[in-house]
């Protein structure tokens, strides 16, 4: 998120971190970190640790990047005797996940299927077809790749987790968030909710732009990750959407009210047009869509550089970002470089907490939509919304019919993501083809026959990470 954003909700995350939440945690805790390579793994150990009234535990980290393993043991380790824990905490770290599951209460899945490998091929190979991707790592050709190469790893995670600890909790990280969590829960018996910082970086952006205070703010979100709606957004009983309106009409026509907010325009047409803001960045949202990334005149009207927009930009920028963060984790071991966070506005840690100390706390989570959590959304897909976590984990609380308008763009993703995950689960190559037809940038810009010569080549390209696809 943003540095405007986090800065917003800083003083609210700082006061909750102080206070924590009540109570004292009754037993020592295993939380086990797949993918302990990722670049969460550092804040989200920070941020257990920082648990007021912790009795401790064990941090156990797994990855199949030995390199990359040793040294966020070692970060971790020195983060651990720094906090002056060494004698409530320990870490234990392996290449192999059969030897860290036992006992884990609590795990957190960040892997990355590939690393820097199918970056190019998941953003080149479609630019070659006319689809222009910012991200590309959730829906669209990109993010259906990202699918098929990670599903069926993460699946077979969770069924040695279910063999080593069946009481465990599931903490997903890993994008794409909706495909992964809608394969678990067709697949793994597992609890799992999927987790994004979406929802508490945007609540903050917009207390920002209307000049009220976070904590003082009433709003109600639902959707699907990264296409949640801000359905109600009051203030002292006063209705904020007719000032954001206006500011959004003046940014979009060209006027900006504030020149370091000028950039985030699609959110801001998407608001003028559906009659809510949404969750995600300008950029990546703007692959959800069939209108903003079609032509070229469209990507320039709407489109700006980094996160608002910029094409390619994941691609340009996530190798040199990957090596940045392992040489920064390097300085942090070698004592070049200061290791220490505040507690974070992750989920992870709150979930954590407020669980083993049974005090209700809300988050906004992915979950099935079982029961109808948003009536008018598929009651067999999983949607964002509102949960309730105290001893009894997860308690999703049920939203009710999202404006017919905003479940229409949310239907048009899930469809996508339906087939999707069903041809991870199941390793097809056909319905793979059909994700693509349905996912609604690449039907604004590509024919059926088109879609499928694509999805073949990346199919070619990828077929390394790509095993037992028929």
């Amino acid at each position: 998120m943003a540095e405007a954003t986090e800065s917003a909700h800083k003083a609210h995350i700082n006061d909750a971190a102080s206070r924590g939440l009540p109570g004292v945690m009754l037993r020592p805790i295993k939380v086990t970190m797949m993918g302990a390579g990722s670049g969460f793994t550092p804040r989200l150990s920070n941020d257990i640790l920082s648990i007021p009234g912790n009795v401790g535990g064990t941090l156990g980290l797994v990855d199949i990047d030995a390199s990359r393993l040793a040294t966020m043991h070692g970060l971790i380790q020195k983060l651990i005797d720094q906090m002056g824990l060494s004698d409530k905490w320990r870490v234990v770290s392996s290449t192999n996940r059969r030897e860290i599951l036992p006992g884990t209460d609590y795990l957190t899945n960040c892997i990355e299927v590939s690393g820097l490998a199918c970056v190019r091929h998941d953003n080149d190979i479609p630019k070659k077809y006319g689809i222009d991707q910012c991200i590309g790592d959730t829906i669209g050709p990109g993010g259906l790749f990202k699918s098929l190469r990670t599903i069926p790893v993460f699946l077979d995670v969770l069924r040695d987790a279910e063999q080593l600890c069946p009481l465990a909790l599931v903490l997903n990280y890993t994008n794409p968030m909706s495909m992964l969590c809608l394969a678990a829960s067709r697949v793994s018996t597992l609890p799992l909710v999927g987790l994004c910082h979406s929802v508490q970086g945007t609540s903050a952006l917009l207390a920002k732009r209307a000049g009220v205070a976070v904590e003082e703010m009433e709003w109600d979100c639902a959707g699907i990750n990264h296409l949640a709606w801000f359905t109600k957004l009051r203030h002292g009983g006063d209705d904020l959407y007719p000032k954001l309106m206006a500011m959004a009409e003046q940014d979009i026509a060209g006027n900006p009210v504030d020149l370091e907010d000028a950039d985030d325009l699609v959110r801001k047409d998407m608001m003028l047009h559906f009659g809510a803001f949404i969750t995600e960045s300008s950029g990546h949202l703007s692959e959800y869509l069939p209108y903003y990334r079609k032509r070229a005149d469209l990507i320039e009207r709407y489109a700006r550089s980094g996160y608002h927009g910029g094409s390619s930009f994941y691609a340009d920028n996530w190798p040199t970002w990957r090596a940045n963060a392992d040489a920064e984790r390097e300085a942090m071991v070698t004592g070049e470089k200061e290791i220490g966070w505040e507690r974070s506005w992750e989920y992870a840690s709150w979930i954590i907490e407020a669980r083993e100390k049974d005090t209700p706390y809300r988050i906004h989570g992915n979950v099935p939509n079982t029961g109808g959590l948003i009536t008018n959304l598929p009651s067999d897909g999983i949607v964002e919304v509102a949960c309730m976590i105290d001893r009894n984990g997860i308690n999703p609380t049920r939203y009710g019919h999202l404006p017919s308008q905003m479940a229409g763009i949310c239907q048009s993703n899930m469809a996508m993501y339906e087939l999707g995950a069903q041809a991870a689960v199941e390793r097809s190559v056909e319905k793979a083809i059909y994700a693509l037809m349905l996912d609604p940038l690449t039907a604004a810009v590509c024919s059926p026959a088109e879609i499928k010569a694509m999805t073949l080549e990346l199919f070619a390209a990828e077929a390394e990470f790509l095993p037992g696809y028929k």
